[in-house]
Formats: structure tokens, C-alpha cells, sequence
């Protein structure tokens, strides 16, 4: 009984370390660092189209691969690779006063990643969820901002927030549009699995 047991976990791990799934990650890891740097500065936080190519990585190959594709975005840089927005990257991108924004994209990947997937044929309840999702970054990037930059709350939220929540409902809206249109055709094509 526990070799069957040990056998079923090594399929189950081959298959998601899969040459299939490697390449997949790769490329919307690909993807996220060409979409990353693109921002519009409005402040101290940039406009950047991330918060859209976390939702495209989800949306397309699912909550872990893509949630992995942008942990190994953060981590190249974290290391010094020049994706975050502008163009930046390094420690002091990561650990300065909008880190908390890029390290909490993570969980908005795996919560946006669960509603995504979970009610993949409700479209409206996949934005509700993705909102929330961004709502969670907000939140964590925010206290990080506060305790970083020793301001209150309306000081946060007007600089860090605010200003965002439009484009971020836009980032939704077309994140659901083009993830749905890609997905249905590379399950068609056979690149990923539905």
C-alpha cells in the first residue's frame, strides 16, 4: 500500500515537473518580465502593467505555475535583473517602501489564481475575486509603505492606492478578456492543459 502510495506522489511530481510545464513557466515568466518594467510614474508609486501580468500568468497556466512564474520574476529582481517598473531592479527595489507591493502580488496571484479557477465560468465572480486580490496587495504593501516611510494611513492610501484603483479595475477587466482568449487557444493548441 505505501509503494503505491510513493509511486502515485513520483507520477504526480514528474508530471508537474514536466518538460510541458517547465517551458510554460518559463515563458510567462518571460512574458511578466517584459510586461514589469513598463510603468507610468505618478508619484512614488508607479502605474505598472505587474498587477496584469500576475493575473495573465494565473489566468493562463493556472494558480502554482503561475504564481511560480512570478516568484522567479521577483527572485531575478531580486538579484538584479533590470524587470521591476522602469527598469529598476536589486535588494533595494525589493526591500524599499513599494517592495511590499511586489511581495504581496504573490498572494494576490494565489487568491486571484483560486477565484480564476475555481468559477472559471463566471466571469463576474472571477473579477470580484481578482479585485480582492489586489485588494490583499494593496493592503500588505500598504503597512509596508506606512512602516518603511513612517506615515499614517491617509498618507498610504493617497499616494499608494488611491490613484490605482481605476487602472487596477481596467488590469481586471482585461486580464479576464485576453487570459481567456489565450488560454482557450493554447489548450486547443495542446501547450497547456484545461
Amino acid at each position: 500500500m505505501d509503494n503505491m502510495k510513493i509511486s502515485r506522489e513520483k507520477s504526480n511530481s514528474s508530471v508537474f515537473f514536466s518538460v510541458k510545464n517547465m517551458t510554460t513557466i518559463a515563458m510567462m515568466t518571460a512574458v511578466i518580465c517584459v510586461l514589469g518594467p513598463f510603468s507610468v510614474p505618478i508619484g512614488r508609486v508607479p502605474i505598472s502593467l505587474l498587477p496584469l501580468a500576475v493575473f495573465l500568468a494565473v489566468y493562463i497556466i493556472g494558480t502554482v505555475r503561475g504564481t511560480i512564474a512570478y516568484s522567479i520574476y521577483l527572485l531575478l529582481g531580486l538579484f538584479g535583473a533590470s524587470v521591476f517598473g522602469g527598469g529598476s531592479g536589486g535588494p533595494s527595489v525589493v526591500f524599499g517602501p513599494t517592495g511590499g507591493y511586489l511581495v504581496s502580488f504573490i498572494l494576490m496571484a494565489l487568491l486571484s489564481g483560486f477565484f480564476i479557477h475555481r468559477f472559471y465560468k463566471n466571469v463576474v465572480i472571477q473579477g470580484i475575486g481578482m479585485f480582492l486580490g489586489i485588494l490583499l496587495a494593496y493592503g500588505c504593501g500598504t503597512i509596508w509603505f506606512m512602516i518603511l516611510m513612517k506615515c499614517n494611513l491617509k498618507v498610504a492610501l493617497t499616494q499608494c492606492v488611491f490613484p490605482f484603483i481605476p487602472f487596477d479595475i481596467v488590469k481586471v477587466i482585461v486580464g479576464i478578456i485576453v487570459g481567456r482568449s489565450v488560454r482557450r487557444r493554447l489548450i486547443a493548441a495542446n501547450v497547456i492543459e484545461d
